[in-house]
């Protein structure tokens, strides 16, 4: 079969593209988002050079309804795709930040850290509790980028056409705060364990032996010990990591690109999400650092209180402890989720995130009427 041929075969679940009942019933109050024709299409801006056919992003013949169910679907999948492997892929750091954070005088530096892991647990110790990372991150994806989509196609619809467009940085806020409410809630009892295993050297081995050691040592509820902290510091990490990058990638596609988003190739566009991403990711860091410093001490010290974290770590620490670090991990963290994210919405046929205001119901109809 020709390469051509494979490009264009999906390797996506069927259930993406098959028709939903829900979809005609809400035809009008959504829409179909198809790429212009190959013949007819102007050449992509940020294509190949020298007149050469550029590289593109070949996207499935079916079509994805702009806020069906498979749309949504589609959504946290790519969440699942870019939270899970992007945090299982920074673990080393991950594992040196958190070391800092508890024990400072031990690990007094990044690249101190990282020698006193590798003489005392070797190089496999690097990825200590990769396990829990993985599944933890990915559910909480999977919720974060889905019921975004969701919270924010809802609350522009609720705000009326001119209210969205005016007052759209608050819908991203709101949009991204509610929908990382119901995602730590997925993600805290990986996220508890996680740290025990990964800042206390011999309590076990990974989530296998260490989530029964942590439930019998602190009751199921234990588990979600930390949920509050993990609010106070993936909220407001969340809403500046949505709300920044949308208006970030807007600022980009309006100010420095010759052209509209529509004209740039595919391959463009995955850059700008990249870099829109990492200067959010950035934002992002210092807005939850405080926070991230109570997570891991609360999970670290059995029966500790964030009074205890206070008094121990001081005012200044929760606010700079292993933050040079974090920015290094959050930056590349966030412009890698949300380039693998919208690189997984372009393979399945959707456009990427950004560079245009959400659109209410009422506008659509109006404009298919």
């Amino acid at each position: 079969m020709a390469l051509s041929d494979l490009s264009r075969e999906s390797l996506l679940p069927s259930f993406l593209y098959s028709a939903s009942p829900f979809a005609a019933s809400s035809r009008l109050a959504s829409s179909s988002y198809q790429a212009p024709a190959a013949a007819s299409a102007p050449p992509a801006f940020g294509g190949g050079a020298r007149g050469g056919k550029p590289f593109s992003i070949n996207s499935p013949n079916e079509k994805i309804e702009m806020y069906s169910p498979a749309f949504y679907a589609a959504c946290t999948a790519g969440g699942i795709a870019s939270c899970g492997l992007t945090h299982m892929a920074v673990t080393p750091l991950d594992l040196v930040k958190c070391n800092m954070q508890i024990n400072p005088e031990k690990y007094k530096s990044i690249s101190s850290g990282f020698g006193v892991l590798l003489k005392e647990q070797g190089a496999r110790g690097f990825f200590r509790g990769w396990v829990p990372t993985l599944l933890g991150y990915s559910a909480q994806g999977a919720c974060k980028f889905g019921f975004y989509e969701f919270f924010k196609k809802t609350y522009s619809d609720m705000a009326g056409p001119e209210n969205a467009i005016k007052y759209k940085t608050l819908i991203y806020l709101a949009g991204s705060a509610s929908a990382e409410l119901i995602a730590d809630v997925a993600l805290c009892p990986m996220e508890a364990v996680k740290v025990r295993v990964q800042t206390q050297p011999g309590f076990a081995r990974g989530l296998s032996d260490g989530l029964p050691k942590f439930i019998k040592a602190e009751g199921a509820a234990g588990l979600y010990k930390g949920i509050v902290p993990l609010w106070g510091r993936q909220i407001p990490y969340t809403m500046m990591k949505f709300a920044s990058f949308e208006t970030i990638v807007e600022l980009i596609y309006k100010h420095a690109v010759p052209v509209p988003k529509s004209e740039c190739s595919k391959p463009f566009q995955l850059g700008i999400s990249f870099a829109g991403g990492y200067i959010a990711g950035v934002f992002c860091a210092i807005v939850s650092h405080p926070a991230d410093n109570l997570v891991s001490f609360l999970n670290n010290a059995k029966g500790a209180t964030m009074g205890d974290a206070v008094k121990q770590m001081g005012v200044l620490g929760l606010f700079t402890r292993g933050l040079p670090l974090r920015i290094v991990m959050i930056g590349t963290l966030t412009g890698a989720q949300w380039g693998i994210y919208d690189a997984f919405k372009v393979m399945v046929g959707l456009p990427t995130t950004g560079g245009v205001a959400p659109v209410p119901a009422a506008e659509e109809v109006k404009a298919i009427a």
